[in-house]
């Protein structure tokens, strides 16, 4: 399929789509399958992240117009520095390219970004563009776009609890006073929901040190359909997946007592 025909694929579906009726708060996305689709098409794997750039758009504006209250994207984690020179740099010039070309319409539109993860490492023009795009849109009060760049779970958390120990060592905090909410006010997402669906296209079936506490109740669903094939039909698919679901939370309904109950 030609970049133009699937463009026009994911657009139709897009104007064909239904909303589910009980939506999630809190969406992450891990977005898998840019370098498969490449291959399949026979394209460079810097095509392929480029083609998974359109998608990006579309679930963006999409999520914006349903009114979820966050979205976190996972773009580039820290393993990733091991791939080849030529595809990071693919991907770095992709960060600079997207906030180019989208920053205007995510201002207008009142979504705020955050970048999560160690934004030290990154070369100084991504840096800097990443940091514009915080402090333009620190403002701005809908959805909120976490896009995970240089990120990693454990790496998170290894810093939560440095920055906690910190305090206990002052005389701050004491240690017998710290709580889940405490390690939660020092990650990059203090202040938003956790996850409520986790997305991983390509069918493949891992977290990937993606937000580790914070998916910690979350419902996961995992599309086979390559990232740039992945449209906002097949999201919706996905949202009303979440929909249906009975979560828990380690608890039980009274259903579920009435039935261990009966002889």
């Amino acid at each position: 399929m030609k970049v133009k025909t699937a463009l026009n694929l994911l657009r139709k579906n897009a104007s064909e789509t239904k909303t589910p009726e009980r939506l999630p708060r809190h969406v992450a996305i891990i977005m898998d399958g840019n370098g498969r689709w490449a291959k399949k098409h026979k394209m460079s794997v810097s095509k392929g992240h480029r083609q998974g750039t359109e998608t990006l758009r579309e679930i963006i504006r999409h999520t914006d117009d349903l009114g979820i209250e966050a979205l976190s994207l996972y773009a580039f984690s820290t393993e990733n520095w091991n791939r080849s020179e030529d595809e990071v740099a693919a991907l770095m010039q992709l960060i600079l390219d997207f906030f180019a070309s989208e920053i205007d319409e995510l201002d207008a539109k009142n979504v705020r970004i955050l970048i999560l993860g160690d934004k030290g490492r990154l070369p100084e023009k991504q840096r800097e563009t990443l940091l514009e795009a915080e402090r333009r849109t620190q403002n701005n009060t809908g959805l909120r776009l976490n896009i995970a760049i240089n990120y990693g779970g454990r790496a998170e958390l290894v810093k939560a609890a440095q920055e906690i120990a910190v305090l206990v060592r002052n005389g701050t905090l004491r240690a017998e006073s710290i709580t889940e909410e405490t390690l939660a006010d020092h990650l990059y997402t203090r202040g938003q929901p956790d996850v409520d669906l986790l997305i991983r296209t390509s069918g493949e079936m891992r977290l990937s040190n993606f937000l580790l506490y914070q998916n910690a109740y979350a419902e996961f669903v995992f599309p086979e359909t390559l990232w740039p094939d992945f449209t906002v039909a097949e999201y919706d698919k996905a949202l009303g997946a979440y929909g249906k679901r009975d979560r828990r939370f380690g608890g039980r309904t009274a259903d579920d007592e009435t039935e261990m109950e009966a002889p």
